[in-house]
């Protein structure tokens, strides 16, 4: 697989590749997913439904990196990459501006200065367009196996379906926008609407004081939200209780191989054995797959929210998760709080929490929703996102990687989004071949000659 490109299959015989995973080809697997995110929990829900036998590693608890305060919203339908040819007119601003909600620090940092001239050379429109329908797709499998996990288990995570609205400042950034929403729907997108200031506060009332700062929306009625934290914590709940093992404060040293296979993940509490390994390990793994002679195209995508309580006045607090396009900040109401979170910023693995970044998170949710809270209990957080150059994840077996050893990682802003749908891929590709029976045709009748 390439990098950055989405694996569905490994390369060659498909049913070779999975004997070399597992000898024993009409039994399960032992797979051991490195990564309690909500991509590593995912996947870890995915292969066990699937049948096989799943150990989960994390250094930390469940949820407890870049799913644990992100921006809560579920974009199923409106996925424009975030390398998109727009870029290159906003880089000024961008970087040089104080305010700026994309900062790039530069770093004696070889990997760093790599992805970004790959995702400079991404910011072009054939690649933007293969990119959007790749994400539309995979989006679309991941709504459909969260909806079967929430319909089957009934799990609680604040779970909402009130659609969202995207702002956008001026007339030729609406003007894109409208663009991108029938480049969209043309790929089978769900319906969007383009609005005007006025009908978006119609949608969403709680924007009425800031109507005349926006020059348009993209309404994308079928939306979701939810707390992805939580969702973290139900899917251990319910692994556990199925017999997923577990450990936790556990980081993996190392990746014991012997041949072409990975034989056991080595931690400071023992190796631990299995026949396939998932490396789910969101920007972590880009340093695991180096060890290993491989590269993961995925460098930090630092972001920040805040999570405050919300005012139940009417017309206060947005009910519809929204979006401001300009600061590259969104808001979600889960419960009875409001998710404010945004920014993108290249600095490496930096966890730190600037106060002027707080300040900035502040201006922007009083200027959109003064009434919606008193912005007094900020609950500040920072997260590193693991980007892709082009915004596609890494799902599936790296070319000249060991045989029974999968990432599934890159989903830069789309985590949540994307992580039911590349566990699925992730899983496909662990699955064992089916059987055909092949029935010999009954003998034709022999020929009259004349």
């Amino acid at each position: 697989m390439g990098d950055g490109a989405i694996g569905i299959f490994p390369p060659g015989p498909f049913f070779l590749q999975w004997t070399a995973m597992n000898p024993h080809a009409d039994k399960p697997l032992h797979v051991c997913v490195l990564g309690a995110g909500i991509v590593g929990l995912a996947t870890a829900w995915q292969l066990h439904q699937q049948g096989h036998r799943v150990t989960v590693l994390d250094r930390a608890r469940a949820g407890s990196g870049a799913s644990a305060a992100n921006g809560a919203q579920l974009s199923y339908a409106y996925v424009q990459p975030l390398a998109d040819p727009g870029i290159w007119r906003q880089l000024p601003r961008l970087l040089l501006a104080d305010d700026s909600p994309l900062k790039l620090r530069l770093r004696p940092d070889l990997h760093q200065w790599v992805w970004g001239l790959q995702f400079l050379a991404a910011c072009r429109t054939p690649v933007s367009l293969r990119t959007t329908a790749s994400l539309l797709a995979l989006a679309a499998e991941s709504r459909a196996g969260f909806e079967r996990l929430m319909n089957e288990e009934r799990i609680q995570c604040d779970f909402s379906t009130t659609g969202k609205l995207v702002l956008y400042p001026d007339a030729t950034s609406f003007s894109s926008a409208r663009r991108q929403m029938q480049l969209q729907q043309a790929l089978g997108g769900s319906p969007q609407h383009a609005l005007s200031p006025i009908e978006s506060v119609a949608v969403e009332p709680a924007l009425a004081s800031y109507a005349g700062r926006f020059a348009g929306a993209v309404h994308t009625p079928g939306e979701c939200a939810a707390d992805c934290h939580k969702v973290c914590l139900e899917l251990q709940r319910l692994l556990q209780a199925r017999g997923v093992r577990f450990a936790f404060d556990t980081p993996v040293t190392q990746l014991r191989r012997s041949g072409g296979r990975v034989v056991a993940a080595e931690t400071p509490q023992g190796a631990i054995e299995a026949d396939a390994f998932v490396v789910a390990l969101g920007t972590a793994s880009h340093p695991l797959a180096r060890s290993l002679g491989l590269r993961v195209p995925v460098y930090p995508l630092k972001g920040y929210s805040l999570t405050v309580d919300a005012s139940d006045a009417p017309g206060a607090t947005p009910r519809v998760s929204v979006t401001d396009a300009a600061r590259k900040v969104v808001f979600a109401r889960i419960g009875q709080r409001l998710r404010v979170a945004g920014m993108a910023e290249l600095v490496g693995e930096d966890m730190s929490i600037p106060a002027d970044r707080v300040a900035s998170l502040v201006a922007t949710a009083r200027a959109l929703f003064p009434e919606a809270s008193r912005y007094e209990e900020l609950r500040p957080w920072a997260g590193l996102r693991p980007a892709t150059p082009t915004g596609l994840p890494v799902a599936g077996r790296l070319r000249g990687g060991p045989s029974n050893l999968l990432f599934n990682t890159g989903h830069g802003a789309l985590g949540f989004t994307l992580a039911f749908g590349s566990a699925q891929r992730i899983a496909a590709q662990l699955a064992p071949p089916r059987k055909v029976a092949i029935r010999p045709f009954p003998a034709a009748p022999a020929a009259c000659s004349a």
